[in-house]
């Protein structure tokens, strides 16, 4: 199914996402027609244009956002579940770029159930000649070459993602989100100092499996080997969804601990 589109106004080539990539994205969620964790999703757009130093609009509300999504998606175009991905970048008609207004742009990527483990396993494989950053923008989705690189890299080679390191060559993150690792009862997540997005969808995730002593949610250094040690992968994109890892190179891996995680997280909507 084909995406459908929305901006604020006329999109010119002569904006400052096009050319410089001088925008941030972040990501809403819609199941059975209604708008879930949009509190979580809003506050990390803002926190994310704060970092970016964009110019916030008085108008950049929760409500506003909600009636946006509601208005224009849900019930302008019946959309029942699905990701919005949005958009925004700056314009170049300020005296100082810290001044300069913002404009938007977003798409929304129609699937069953943005809570449920997408149907096709993953295949990944480590990739060491190029690292990611671990500062203060590498936590949020701005332009980033190196996830470019990685996913032609995983084209190339018939993958469907690859698992990106550090400068310390451990574990930061596949190109598209998040990786969790589930050994016994324990999850380790990467830490968001090791170049790992901040994610609403899986900050909510192991909230709920935390609360609930579902898992002893553990945030780790995560060297490469790890990887192999693990006995389930999950990788958690907030652009893309959910999916488990069925591959790393020679090593194999179940999807039934996570499934039945994921299924109990799904009825606390």
């Amino acid at each position: 199914m084909e995406n459908t589109y929305f901006t604020s106004e006329e999109l010119q080539l002569r904006n400052r996402a096009f050319l410089s990539g001088d925008a941030v994205k972040a990501s809403f969620f819609i199941r059975n027609s209604k708008l879930i964790m949009d509190e979580e999703c809003y506050f990390f757009l803002m926190a994310s244009m704060r970092k970016m130093r964009l110019n916030i609009p008085l108008t950049y509300t929760l409500e506003f956002f909600q009636n946006l999504f509601t208005e224009n998606v849900i019930e302008g175009n019946g959309v029942q579940n699905g990701i919005i991905n949005f958009l925004v970048f700056r314009n170049s008609d300020g005296i100082t770029l810290s001044k300069s207004s913002v404009s938007y742009y977003f798409e929304v990527e129609q699937m069953e159930d943005v809570l449920s483990i997408q149907q096709r396993p993953l295949e990944l494989d480590l990739i060491k000649e190029i690292n990611v950053n671990n500062n203060l923008l590498s936590n949020i989705r701005v332009h980033c070459p190196e996830n470019i690189y990685g996913g032609i890299y995983a084209q190339e080679n018939d993958l469907d993602d690859v698992i990106l390191l550090n400068p310390n060559k451990r574990i930061a993150r596949a190109t598209t989100g998040n990786l969790l690792f589930l050994e016994g009862n324990v999850i380790k997540v990467p830490k968001q100092s090791e170049g790992a997005y901040i994610s609403p969808l899986l900050e909510n995730f192991v909230t709920f499996l935390h609360k609930n002593n579902l898992a002893d949610i553990q945030e780790h250094e995560i060297i490469a080997f790890e990887s192999q040690k693990a006995e389930e992968i999950l990788l958690v994109s907030d652009e893309k969804g959910i999916s488990s890892v069925k591959k790393i190179r020679n090593k194999t891996f179940e999807n039934i601990r996570f499934t039945e995680l994921i299924e109990s997280w799904k009825q606390s909507f």
